[in-house]
C-alpha cells in the first residue's frame, strides 16, 4: 500500500506529522550539511524537508512517483516538480550533486533497479541519502503513518542493497524513537523520549537513515534493461481484413 500525495500533505500538516519532520530533520542535519552551490533532488515525497537544503543550492528539484501522484513545490515560485518512474529517472548522467529519498524506496517495484538509477544521475562523488521504515521499529506496525506502508528494511539489508549497486555506506542514524500517536501527551513529552530512544533503544526507531557516497572507480555490470511498454492510440482504424485483389 501506497499512501497518496493527498493523505502525505494531510499528514504532515498535523501534529504528528509535524513532530516527525522534527525527528527526521535532526537526523538528516546532523549528517548532511548545507550544500553550497550543488544540485539537490528530493526523491519520493521530500517536501517537508527541501526548504532545509534548498536555499544555498545552484537548484533544486522534486521527483515523485506516478503512484503516489505529485503536487506543486515550491508553491510561491515556479514549480519544480515531475512525476517520474522509480527506476527511469528523466535526467542526464550525472545532473545532480545530492539526493535525498524518503517515502520512496519502501515503495519501489524494484529496489536495485532504483538504487542504480541514483548512482547514475549522481554526479562523481555525489550523495545519496535514504531514510526507511524500520523493520524491527514500532511505526512500522501502524498503517495511519506513511511510515507504516510498504517493504520495510534492516540495516543489514539497506547496507547490502548499496553496496551490491556501488554505494558506500558513510553514516548511520535513525528517528522517530516516540510512539507514532497524536495524543496530546505524547507529543508533550517526545522530545525527552526521542532523546533517551537515541540512546537506549535505537533498534526499535521508526526510521533508519543513512549517508552513502557514489563509489567512483568501481566496474559496473553490463545489463540489458528491458523497455517499458507504452501504450500508443491507434488513429488509423484497422482493415477489415480484406486486400485490395480481392475487392477487385
Amino acid at each position: 500500500m501506497i499512501m497518496d500525495v493527498v493523505a502525505l500533505r494531510e499528514f504532515y500538516g498535523g501534529a504528528l506529522g509535524q513532530a516527525a519532520v522534527a525527528s527526521v530533520s535532526s537526523s538528516v542535519s546532523a549528517m548532511w550539511h548545507q550544500s553550497h552551490g550543488e544540485r539537490f533532488m528530493g526523491l519520493g515525497y521530500p517536501v517537508p524537508w527541501l526548504e532545509r537544503f534548498s536555499p544555498d543550492c545552484e537548484r533544486t528539484i522534486c521527483m515523485m512517483p506516478a503512484a503516489q501522484g505529485a503536487l506543486q513545490w515550491p508553491t510561491e515560485d515556479e514549480p519544480a516538480t515531475a512525476l517520474t518512474y522509480d527506476d527511469e529517472l528523466p535526467l542526464r548522467d550525472g545532473s545532480v550533486d545530492r539526493i535525498l529519498m524518503v517515502h520512496f524506496l519502501e515503495h519501489a517495484e524494484n529496489a536495485d533497479e532504483c538504487i542504480s538509477e541514483a548512482f547514475r544521475v549522481l554526479s562523481p562523488g555525489g550523495a545519496l541519502m535514504i531514510v526507511v521504515p524500520n523493520r524491527t521499529g514500532v511505526w512500522a506496525r501502524f498503517e495511519h503513518t506513511p511510515f507504516g506502508t510498504g517493504k520495510p528494511y534492516s540495516k543489514r539489508q539497506l547496507n547490502r542493497l548499496l553496496k551490491d549497486n556501488q554505494f558506500t555506506p558513510d553514516v548511520w542514524s535513525d528517528a522517530l524513537h516516540f510512539a507514532p500517536s497524536s495524543r496530546e501527551f505524547a507529543l508533550r513529552f517526545r522530545t525527552g523520549i526521542e532523546r533517551v530512544g537515541r540512546k537506549i533503544w535505537p533498534a526499535f526507531a521508526g526510521a533508519i537513515c543513512v549517508s552513502a557516497s557514489k563509489q567512483l572507480y568501481q566496474g559496473l555490470p553490463v545489463t540489458t534493461r528491458a523497455r517499458r511498454r507504452v501504450a500508443v492510440p491507434v488513429l488509423i482504424p484497422q482493415s477489415s481484413g480484406r486486400t485490395n485483389r480481392e475487392e477487385g
